[in-house]
């Protein structure tokens, strides 16, 4: 009896095992196919193969056509296209899906507003395989879709309307609205004219941002990269009307000049002008789009810079970095600090990890009150910080005229006025380093 149960027992577990396998089969089978119920997709076009899109609507036709790694506009007129905008357009033909079949084989398009279409489609590949040309008529009763079919495919589906609105563009929308189309990854000079004066941008061999003219100083990077983004961010309004667009154009040439700016990329120069009316309103006119725009308070303001406001304050430039090395002397007094791993010494003895700390935020925070012109006598400080394994190197003397303290670096005709206090609390820091508390003794109980 106790055998018949066993076999029982290993019979049921096999159909119980076989049922699992074809339960995981059938559900591996399913894998990569649409449900059955699953609406049928209208195209399915990778959008790296889109070549071209024309969308005619009212009479009118858009074309955007891929020249190279970019796209343009060849109509209604020849225009730059926005790349967001046009990579949209390409990718909506990769999944387009129907949200149902209507007919099989429509007896007539009439019904469906299709015989006239109100929108067409036509998509062109690069090889010239799976072109296709989307008709779309009338909305849907419900008003949430539009009906729709493939030409040449007898067929009649319903769109989302959110899949219309992705495909129901003019050239409006779909041109770039820069007023100027530089790269920024590939600029390589910058020039502002404000104020009755020219500052202009280099970069450096760090890839980062000096002043060039009127003479070669270091520049603050965060706001050069601010102007950057300001004049990149400007933008022309298409909605304006030719109507108002003569009104800004007038409002223009009798506006007071506030800059002018000027980019160098890769691909050659582009300027911009920026002037302000006695409303405070301001208005652009740029070298690389037609016509004169409004402007935003953002870069009108943002412009208005001397080359002062570009210059870098700080004395260091080793930022965030850790230094590997600190030299400091004042007066008789010096401090000659070497890190290795995650300890600091000096003379071959560690020092404390938090004093040294305090000496490196002290350096790190040396930024200039003012930049005079004349001053410096005398060293009376002396700090030497390298950083970046050893590749920057940067010592800065700081000396005393009257009751200010004049700093300069080395191998730059710059100099920087400092608050008292702050290279009061930098003699402070360089003093306090010290050697590291000993270790706190054990409890005498514990040790028992």
């Amino acid at each position: 009896m106790q055998f018949r149960g066993l076999l029982v027992g290993v019979a049921v577990l096999a159909l119980l095992a076989g049922g699992v396998w074809y339960s995981n089969k059938l559900e591996k089978d399913k894998e990569g196919k649409p449900a059955a119920d699953a609406p049928p997709k209208i195209l399915d076009i990778a959008s790296d193969r889109v070549q071209q899109v024309e969308i005619t609507k009212a009479g009118e036709t858009t074309t955007l056509k891929r020249d190279g790694s970019s796209w343009v506009l060849t109509t209604p007129k020849p225009l730059r296209a926005d790349a967001d905008a046009a990579t949209s357009l390409a990718g909506a033909f990769a999944s387009l899906n129907s949200e149902r079949l209507i007919e099989e084989k429509a007896a007539g398009l009439a019904g469906f507003g299709l015989a006239s279409p109100r929108l067409t489609v036509k998509v062109s590949t690069k090889d010239g395989k799976n072109n296709a040309k989307l008709l779309l008529g009338d909305d849907t009763p419900t008003g949430g879709g539009v009906f729709v079919k493939l030409d040449g495919d007898p067929r009649v589906f319903t769109l989302s309307s959110s899949s219309k609105s992705n495909l129901d563009k003019t050239y409006i929308d779909l041109q770039d609205k820069r007023l100027l189309t530089f790269d920024s990854d590939k600029l390589s000079r910058l020039e502002l004219t404000a104020k009755g004066q020219t500052v202009e941008f280099g970069k450096n061999n760090q890839n980062e941002w000096q002043i060039v003219r009127p003479q070669p100083l270091r520049a603050d990077g965060g706001q050069v990269e601010d102007l950057v983004r300001k004049i990149k961010d400007a933008k022309m309004d298409t909605a304006v009307s030719a109507e108002e667009s003569k009104k800004i154009a007038a409002a223009f040439a009798s506006a007071a000049p506030v800059a002018v700016a000027k980019v160098t990329d890769a691909a050659g120069s582009q300027q911009l002008e920026i002037r302000q009316a006695k409303d405070n309103t301001y208005y652009a006119k740029s070298s690389a789009v037609e016509g004169v725009h409004k402007a935003s308070s953002d870069l009108g303001d943002g412009v208005k810079k001397t080359p002062s406001d570009f210059r870098n304050k700080k004395l260091f430039d080793f930022g965030w970095n850790d230094p590997n090395k600190l030299e400091v002397r004042d007066g008789d007094k010096s401090r000659q600090l070497t890190k290795a791993a995650d300890k600091w010494t000096e003379a071959g003895k560690q020092m404390d990890s938090t004093s040294v700390q305090s000496l490196i935020d002290k350096l790190r925070e040396l930024s200039a009150a003012a930049f005079p012109t004349a001053g410096f006598t005398q060293s009376m400080i002396e700090a030497t910080v390298t950083s970046g394994e050893g590749k920057r190197v940067e010592k800065v003397q700081i000396g005393k005229s009257g009751a200010k303290y004049i700093a300069k670096r080395d191998n730059e005709p710059a100099l920087y006025e400092l608050d008292a206090k702050v290279v009061e609390d930098l003699q402070i820091a360089a003093a306090g380093v010290k050697a590291p508390p000993p270790p706190a003794k054990k409890d005498e109980a514990k040790k028992k």
